[in-house]
């Protein structure tokens, strides 16, 4: 049972490397790795937000902290944007955070 999965699996045996021709795998493709840099870019927010509450809650510098959330979330919208910046300005955020937090 367990080696007729892995062959069902296997999509090298599969004619048109494992798409059918009605299926439009540019479409698929485009769609996965616009997947992957939303979920990227996603996560550096998230990485800003943590890390602007623990600059509020550490460090007492909740304005610092506000900012940053403010400037994460722009840098988010700004990568999602334009694909050439895409997870680096949200990563940028989080360095600066992270400066905050051990300047601080």
């Amino acid at each position: 049972m367990l080696n007729g999965a892995l062959i069902m699996a296997n999509t090298k045996h599969a004619p048109h490397g494992g798409y059918s021709p009605d299926m439009d795998a540019p479409a698929h493709e485009a769609t996965y790795s616009g997947f992957v840099r939303f979920a990227e870019i996603g996560t550096a927010v998230i990485i800003c937000h943590v890390l602007a509450l623990a600059v509020g809650g550490i460090k007492h510098a909740w304005l610092t902290a506000i900012f940053g959330v403010i400037l994460s979330l722009a840098a988010g919208a700004v990568g999602a944007f334009s694909p050439s910046i895409g997870v680096r300005a949200p990563v940028g955020v989080a360095i600066l955070l992270l400066l905050a937090l051990i300047l601080y």
